[in-house]
C-alpha cells in the first residue's frame, strides 16, 4: 500500500499518536506525517505510507493554510492557550478593526522569525522545549519564512473586565513558520501582549480540510476494504514538478540508478524532473551540481512488480 492519507488530527493527540494509530489501522510498518501540529492544534495532518515516506519533504515544502484566534493584552510561555501567563496589559480601550487591518498587512511577504522556545528546534542536538523545561535559554536560530496572506476574517470581541481583546484570522505560510510565534509579532506591532488562543489547520501538502477523513472513518473505510477511498497515489505529489515519461530501455537504466547526460531529456523547470513508466512514478531525478547530467535524487519503484 502506498500513497497519502488526508487525516483529521483532533485536538489533545501528538502528530506521533496520529502515526501510531494509522500503523496499527492498516498494519503496517512504513508511516510518517508530513508537517508536525501540536496537540492543542486540530486539523489537516497529511499522513504518507509505503512508497509515500520516501516523498515526506516534498509534502512539508508546500504552503500551508491556518485559521486561528489572537487575543492580546496577555502573554503566555508557549505562546498559545496552553502555557502560563508571564506578562498582561490591559487594553483599556478596544483596538480599530482598521489599526488591527493595517498591523496585520505589513507582515505579509518575506520576513526573519525566531522559533518559540517551546518548540522541536534543534540546537546543540537538544530540542528547545527542552530546554525551556529547565528553565533555561540558548540563542535560537533565525528562519526565513514567507507570509502569503494574512487577515482578520470576524469581527473583534473586546472584554472590559480583563482588558483582553480577540479575533479570528486566517493565515497562508510557507514551511517553518510558527503562528504561535506570528500572533506574539502582531502583538508587539499594536503596542501589547498576545498570544495564539487557538489553531486549525486548514490545508497542508496540496490537501484541504475537505478532503480529511478522521481517525474513525479510517479504521471504517480498512474493515470494509475501501481504503483507496481515502489514499491519495504518490503521483499526486509531483503535479507541480516537470514530468518526463520513459522508454522500455530508459526504465532500464533508471531503475539501476544511472545517470544521464542532460541533453538526452528535454529541459525543464527548477532543479529536480519526475520520471514516470507506464503512468507510474518511478524515480526523482535532479541536475548535478555542473548541470550537465541528471542523477537519482529518490527511488521510488525498481521492478516490473511495482508497476
Amino acid at each position: 500500500m502506498d500513497g497519502i492519507i488526508p487525516l483529521w488530527k483532533e485536538r489533545g493527540m501528538t502528530s506521533h499518536d496520529c502515526v501510531f494509530k494509522v500503523r496499527k489501522i492498516l498494519k503496517m510498518k512504513k508511516v510518517g506525517h508530513g508537517g508536525t501540529l501540536d496537540p492543542s492544534v486540530d486539523g489537516l495532518l497529511p499522513i504518507c505510507v509505503g512508497k509515500g515516506t520516501k516523498l515526506l519533504d516534498l509534502l512539508q515544502t508546500k504552503p500551508k493554510v491556518y485559521c486561528g484566534e489572537i487575543t492580546i493584552g496577555r502573554a503566555t510561555t508557549t505562546e498559545d492557550q496552553e502555557g502560563d501567563i508571564i506578562e498582561e496589559k490591559r487594553v483599556n480601550e478596544p483596538l480599530s478593526n482598521e489599526k488591527i487591518d493595517e498591523a496585520m498587512k505589513t507582515m505579509i511577504g518575506e520576513q526573519i522569525q525566531i522559533p518559540p522556545m517551546y518548540s522541536a528546534v534543534k540546537v546543540n542536538g537538544k530540542r528547545l522545549y527542552e530546554y525551556a523545561r529547565l528553565g533555561q535559554t540558548v540563542e535560537r536560530p533565525e528562519r526565513q519564512i514567507h507570509i502569503y496572506s494574512f487577515q482578520r476574517v470576524s469581527p473583534t470581541q473586546y472584554d472590559k473586565e480583563s482588558g483582553l481583546q480577540k479575533w479570528t484570522f486566517t493565515v497562508e505560510c510557507s514551511k517553518g513558520t510558527y503562528v504561535r510565534t506570528l500572533a506574539v509579532d502582531l502583538g508587539k506591532k499594536l503596542g501589547y501582549p498576545a498570544y495564539m488562543s487557538s489553531l486549525t489547520r486548514l490545508q497542508s501538502g496540496g490537501f484541504t480540510a475537505k478532503e480529511a477523513v478522521t481517525l474513525d472513518q479510517l479504521q471504517e473505510a480498512y474493515d470494509n476494504g475501501k481504503i483507496n477511498h481515502f489514499l491519495y497515489p504518490i503521483e499526486s505529489l509531483v503535479s507541480n514538478m516537470s514530468q518526463i515519461s520513459l522508454t522500455s530501455d530508459q526504465f532500464r537504466k533508471v531503475k539501476n540508478g544511472m545517470r544521464f547526460n542532460a541533453y538526452q531529456f528535454p529541459s525543464f523547470d527548477g532543479d529536480e524532473v519526475a520520471l514516470f513508466y507506464k503512468k507510474k512514478l518511478i524515480a526523482i531525478y535532479e541536475y548535478s551540481n555542473h548541470r550537465s547530467e541528471l542523477k537519482p535524487a529518490k527511488m521510488l519503484r525498481t521492478t516490473e512488480e511495482e508497476l
